[in-house]
């Protein structure tokens, strides 16, 4: 069975890898263009996933960053590794985890962690409590709570 597979999965293309710094990403294509290091030919369209349609982990690689290109056959080129990010993105369905400069991203279907916790903060923010006085009319440490609040805004997308 191991042979049959690799019977099939032979092209008669040999298998290698370049290292070369990023020219130019096209995010709508998922590619990006290579330069070489080692003076050979640029790289035009090299994938920046392997198969786009059902998640998986997406690196995009910053402009100029040095980057690892592996060839499955001599018309397609895959991006293996890169030096410099702008963004990684894990998904596995409609579950997806994000990093860039501006934070993460921690997302299932159309909830994320950020909007779960902003409105957990108002919610307590609005708290009363009755008393044997009656209702409470103000939380006494909500300036604490929005401390909190700005935080989660700044560290998560």
């Amino acid at each position: 069975m191991k042979e049959l597979i690799q019977a099939l999965a032979r092209t008669g293309d040999e298998i290698y890898a370049k290292i070369g710094r990023v020219v130019a990403v096209e995010l709508k294509g998922m590619t990006c263009d290579v330069q070489p290091i080692d003076g050979s030919s640029k790289i035009l369209g090299v994938h920046l996933q392997t198969d786009s349609d059902h998640g998986g982990f997406l690196l995009i690689p910053k402009d100029k960053s040095l980057v690892s290109v592996i060839f499955i056959n001599k018309e397609t080129a895959v991006l293996a590794n890169s030096g410099e990010l702008t963004s990684a993105t894990f998904q596995i369905e409609k579950t997806k985890f994000e990093m860039t400069s501006e934070g993460f991203l921690l997302q299932k279907e159309q909830e994320t962690l950020k909007k779960l916790m902003l409105d957990l903060l108002a919610a307590i923010k609005l708290m009363t409590f009755t008393t044997n006085m009656g209702p409470t009319i103000k939380l006494i440490n909500e300036a604490q709570f929005t401390a909190i609040e700005n935080r989660f805004k700044s560290f998560l997308k």
